[in-house]
């Protein structure tokens, strides 16, 4: 709790604006799945489509958005995507057209792509080296509170056959912006010297492209992430089957922040013994078993193991990767950085897809044939983390932090 009052009001402040903003977006975008199917008539595949657009754009939107947060300021950024970010969602409370939704997803994953990088390298910046692993820890919780409350929220006013859930997600996020307006009037960021001049698009290219152990460490991701992704496409489209399925699918999400927040603690105070490699690679396989077990157990005790499992990964797996980033990165070059790990959209875009695609042509009732290969799929991202180790000590880089 001391440590807590340490922190810089900016960091303070991201946090509970995550928060409330988290709430907000969770009380809508995990039904919309549901919303398209069911009162829509999309087809799974199309919809797993439309759902991973948002992550396709954040493919390119990732590198972009960190690299003008470092070149333009955290602030100029952040402050843009959430006054963006509420006429999005302004514009799923009215859209009628499969086409709409399309492109409003896209640009949910836009802002999103822009907005992420810059926090979280402002965050950065504004910590000490020994408080970086509690914030971004506070950070992952806030996100995990609001997962835990949206839901709720969402079942309870009809987010799975309405829309109109939408606007107070705008309201919410323009919210948040004016905090931003009033918060940056009052401190100021410093930004460090010449480091506009050194951040160029090319020297940006250069940097990334010539750095392998980042260069792995995103494609380990994306076959993690790619196994995840099906918590919020695949796994509710298949629940949708069971009787009151959206309301179990609900109770799994709040289960899973749930989960979330009681084991983040121990998990993190055992994980700063070991470096956050190992974290990850135990996290992705966790998260390959749990999806395995959503395909071999259908009762519904073993389902909440299941996503037990699969939430243990989760843990492991993303309450670490900021601080792997944080570590690696160059100071001048932390949004390009935490950007680029947008590039493990590939597996948010392509997850949700893949994943409509075995439901659609295999059969909601194969289930164990369609989570066995999502699970495959999800566990090459081991072996891969492996060598990103390898390389690590090749080149002599340490994963060390302290809390």
């Amino acid at each position: 709790m001391g440590n807590i009052k340490k922190l810089h009001p900016i960091s303070i402040t991201i946090i509970i604006g995550t928060l409330f903003a988290r709430m907000a977006m969770f009380m809508t975008i995990p039904f919309l799945a549901i919303y398209l199917t069911s009162v829509k008539g999309v087809s799974a595949s199309l919809t797993g489509a439309m759902i991973g657009i948002s992550s396709i754009v954040g493919l390119f939107g990732g590198f972009f958005g960190g690299y003008f947060s470092d070149r333009y300021g955290q602030e100029k950024v952040m402050k843009m995507s959430l006054f963006m970010w509420g006429f999005v969602f302004i514009g799923f409370a009215t859209a009628e057209s499969v086409f709409t939704f399309f492109l409003l997803n896209a640009l949910n994953g836009l802002c999103r792509s822009f907005f992420e990088p810059s926090s979280r390298s402002l965050l950065s910046q504004v910590t000490n080296q020994e408080n970086k692993l509690l914030v971004f820890n506070l950070r992952y919780a806030a996100i995990n509170v609001g997962a835990a409350i949206g839901p709720l929220v969402g079942l309870k006013i009809g987010s799975s056959s309405s829309t109109a859930a939408f606007f107070i997600t705008s309201f919410v996020y323009f919210l948040y912006f004016i905090l931003l307006i009033v918060l940056f009037s009052k401190y100021s960021i410093e930004k460090h010297s010449d480091a506009s001049e050194r951040v160029t698009l090319q020297n940006a290219v250069n940097v990334l492209g010539n750095d392998r152990v980042f260069l792995f460490a995103v494609i380990g991701m994306i076959l993690g992430v790619t196994g995840y992704s099906q918590f919020h496409s695949t796994i509710p489209q298949y629940l949708s089957q069971y009787k009151d399925g959206v309301q179990l699918f609900s109770y799994l999400i709040v289960f899973n922040a749930i989960t979330v927040l009681a084991i983040q603690y121990p998990v993190s105070r055992i994980g700063k013994h070991y470096s956050a490699l190992t974290s990850i690679m135990l996290g992705i396989g966790a998260v390959a078993l749990g999806l395995l077990g959503f395909g071999l157990f259908t009762a519904v005790p073993m389902l909440f193991a299941s996503m037990f499992v699969l939430t243990v990964g989760e843990v492991m797996m993303f309450s670490m990767v900021e601080i792997f980033i944080d570590q690696i990165s160059p100071q001048h070059m932390k949004g390009l950085y935490f950007g680029s790990m947008g590039f493990t959209a590939i597996g948010n875009a392509a997850g949700p897809w893949i994943g409509g695609l075995m439901l659609e042509h295999l059969g909601y009732g194969n289930h164990l044939l369609i989570f066995s290969l999502l699970a495959l799929c999800t566990s090459i991202g081991f072996p891969v983390f492996l060598y990103v180790g390898r390389l690590m000590k090749a080149t002599k880089r340490h994963m060390e932090y302290s809390l």
